[in-house]
Formats: C-alpha cells, structure tokens, sequence
C-alpha cells in the first residue's frame, strides 16, 4: 500500500532517470551497452544472413535458432536506443503513451525468448527420442504453429499490463528510478493499493518463464533417461553434444531470473543502482552470447564464419 499527500495526476511525460545514483558515470556506462548492441546485432544478423543462404541450415533447430536471433534483434532494438540517448544525450523524458509501448514490448519480447527456447528444448527430446521421425514430427507446419503459439502467449500475457498502468489515476512522482518503463517501476510510484499489480507481475512470471523452464526441465530429464539408455559412451556423447549449445544458452537466460528470486526469498536487498544494472544484463547479455555461442559450438555455422574471415582476409 502507498499513499501520496503530495500527488501528481496522471503525467503526460514520464522521466527515465537511467541509473540512479551513477549519473555522473553515465558516459562510461554506455560505452559498455554500445558494444553489447553492436555484438549483437552483428551477431544475431550474420546468424539469420547463414541460415537465410545456406539450404542444408533449412531444418527445425536452426529455424528455431533463426527465430530466436529476430526475438533477439528485436529486444535489443527496443532497449539500447532509449537508454544510449540517456546516457549520451541526456534525452531522459518520454511520453506517457511511448513508456505504455516500451512497458509492452520489452517483456514481451523476453517472454517470447522463452518460449522459443522451450520450443528448442521441444527440438531435442524429438531429435533424442524419435530421431527417425525427426523432419516429420517437427515439420514447418507445426514450426509455424510453435511461433505463433509463442506470439500469441506474450500478447496475451503483458496486453494488461499497459492497460493497468493507464488506469493508474495519481503518482508520487513522475520520475522513474529506471533505464526504461519497466512495469513495477512504473506501479512503484503510484499512489493507492499496488497489491493487484503485484500480483499480476507475480503471474506474469510463474505463466512465461516458470512454465517455460518446469518443462525444459523435464524435456532434459526425459533427455538424460534416453541418453543413458544407449549402450556406447561414444554414441552418448554424441547424442548429448547436440544439447550443448542449447544447454549453454538456457543456463545463460535463466540463471539471472533464479539468482534475483532466489535473493528476494532469502531476503538479500541490493543495492538500487545495482539492480538496475542487473536488471538490463537480463535482457542485453543473452542476445549478445548467444550467437556466439551457436557460432562456436555448431560445426555448421562455425565453417561459415570462418569461410566469411577467410573470404574478406583474400
């Protein structure tokens, strides 16, 4: 519950304060996220450019691995630009109706980020457990189904979240102790019972990232008990090796989301500058890693990257 003596109607522009408590070492922090942008944009675009070329790419996991570089593309192109114009410009405002549009997408899109690596976890329980029927049982139709399954879910879970916040009649302030319109930072500030947001947020969570990560979970468990069912030490490695890239991409996504739970229940508090930083590793270091890593580990895009060096080195 917060209460306001001195509140403000609903602004029409809201402040993005950046990092709070940093301000004066804003100029150092951007040359950090800038090269973060860069890597992956690059990274992610030069994936979807080999697959795009490469016919024999043409086939569910690096489809799925396409769709995971434009989910990538996306929320990196939603947040660097705002933030980089904080740090740089100083251009802190935004309308109240462009906060609601970021509030949607950013979420959104890490949700979707989500579901298309549980889709990929989906990907190699089929590929492990019923390799003959691989192409036919994940054929492009239900590629296709799997996408828009993703997209519907994220629309339909973050739509409220714009739609409360629009609801919200006073404020304490108008400035957010934030780098960009995260919802609860937005709902932090309002004056009045904030107890149904928090709920929301609560579900918002346990419905995208809890679920998602409940089944990878039990994908890789299901994986394992195949695995060691096969006779030869080689023919497991083998068969495991193809999870590695996912395996790596999936501790790398979720371990930030356990570790900040995992603080809140033993009731470890941060501090505020911190989180923030933190808080935008969660969405900026994973579209950066993640090319990188299917770049090293896929022997298919590895040859590619080292046809294109070896083709600007002549």
């Amino acid at each position: 519950m917060s209460s306001c003596n001195n509140s403000i109607p609903q602004p029409l522009i809201f402040v993005l304060a950046g990092i709070p408590g940093l301000e004066s070492s804003h100029g150092w922090f951007s040359v950090p996220f800038f090269l973060v942008f860069v890597v992956a944009v690059i990274g992610n675009a030069t994936i979807l450019c080999i697959i795009r070329v490469e016919k024999s790419l043409h086939e569910p996991m690096f489809l799925l691995l396409a769709m995971l570089s434009v989910v990538d593309l996306s929320l990196v192109g939603v947040i660097v630009p705002r933030m980089l114009g904080i740090f740089w410009m100083n251009a802190k405002e935004i309308s109240f109706n462009a906060c609601l549009t970021q509030m949607f997408f950013i979420p959104s899109f890490y949700v979707m980020e989500s579901g298309v690596l549980l889709a990929m976890a989906f990907d190699r329980f089929v590929a492990i457990w019923h390799p003959l029927r691989y192409t036919t049982v994940l054929s492009n139709n239900l590629l296709v189904k799997m996408a828009l399954a993703v997209l519907a879910r994220a629309v339909a879970v973050l739509t409220p979240a714009p739609i409360l916040v629009k609801r919200l009649e006073s404020f304490q302030t108008h400035v957010i102790a934030y780098s960009y319109c995260a919802y609860m930072a937005v709902v932090q500030i309002a004056c009045g019972d904030i107890s149904d947001h928090i709920v929301y947020g609560l579900m918002v969570i346990v419905a995208s990232v809890g679920f998602d990560l409940f089944f990878i979970i039990l994908s890789y468990g299901l994986i394992l008990h195949a695995v060691f069912r096969i006779p030869s030490w080689e023919a497991r490695g083998k068969a495991f090796s193809t999870c590695g890239s996912h395996l790596c991409v999936i501790a790398l996504f979720y371990s930030p989301v356990i570790f900040s739970v995992l603080a809140q229940i033993l009731g470890y508090h941060m501090a505020p500058h911190l989180q923030i930083i933190i808080d935008n590793l969660y969405f900026l270091v994973p579209p950066m890693i993640n090319p990188l890593i299917y770049g090293a580990r896929t022997k298919q895009m590895r040859e590619w990257v080292l046809r294109i060096f070896h083709c600007q080195g002549d």
